[in-house]
């Protein structure tokens, strides 16, 4: 069986802007499915969920999109009409709970992590990324199988750091893995990238819990006051089901 690790992400690695607030954290969340859970039931589930509620066709598909939903915004309008909201909420819960798939999220403080290493740091989405693929393929270990990755595109220069933080970890190891190991489990040196535009039923999974894990992580930590929302708190109980587990022991989810 094969395994695909879907890649979402919240926030930037920009050092510069860590003293913003809004642009202190980043977040990583991935989701491990295998490819013919997607095919068989992921995929043509989300698509029914999104004929049901926004008439999405084949010729023109619906993508979902965490921010725009939340919004009502255009294709989701309908979510404006608050009994269609409480249903399709609804819905979407159950197939969250529902669909079989194992989640880790990695959170960097990059404000702390600047202000901790003064003279030489890592690159945080290298950092973060490092750790998920840890986890990815201690994951794949106990199921003796293999996968790859596939990350939500940002385009052009972005998408060249991704790819190039990826094989650098393939080809070089991590602190804690060796490159023999990562190479054993991972198919391949280089980093698959698609936007979210290609229907990819793997990335929109992703974006659909990569906010409230996020939240989960930063409330747990203390590192905002603020409680996750009402929404992300039904999400963030699913996810307590869906976090990697090794030895007993919760491993899916990490703040830096």
């Amino acid at each position: 069986m094969k395994y695909r690790l879907y890649i979402d992400e919240v926030g930037n690695a920009d050092l510069g802007s860590s003293d913003d607030p809004n642009h202190r954290f980043l977040s990583l969340t991935g989701v491990a499915v295998a490819l013919d859970h997607v095919d068989k039931v992921i995929h043509p589930e989300l698509e029914s969920l999104k004929r049901a509620y926004f008439g999405s066709h084949p010729d023109d598909p619906i993508i979902f999109h965490r921010k725009e939903m939340v919004n009502a915004h255009p294709p989701f309008a309908a979510l404006a009409d608050d009994a269609t909201r409480s249903r399709f909420d609804a819905d979407v819960l159950a197939h969250l709970a529902r669909w079989e798939y194992t989640v880790f999220s990695v959170c960097i403080d990059k404000k702390k992590h600047r202000e901790t290493y003064t003279t030489w740091r890592y690159d945080p989405y290298h950092y973060c990324l490092a750790v998920l693929l840890e986890r990815f393929v201690f994951f794949l270990d106990g199921k003796n199988a293999q996968g790859d990755v596939l990350a939500e595109s940002r385009g052009g220069k972005e998408d060249r750091r991704l790819k190039d933080s990826f094989e650098n970890l393939w080809t070089k190891g991590t602190q804690f893995l060796d490159a023999g190991r990562i190479q054993k489990r991972l198919t391949s040196r280089q980093l698959k990238v698609k936007t979210k535009a290609n229907n990819i039923a793997g990335l929109q999974l992703a974006d659909l819990i990569a906010h409230p894990s996020r939240a989960e992580i930063l409330h747990e930590s203390k590192s905002v006051d603020k409680a996750p929302a009402p929404f992300a708190a039904k999400v963030i109980a699913i996810l307590a089901g869906k976090y990697y587990q090794s030895g007993g022991r919760q491993h899916g989810k990490k703040m830096l």
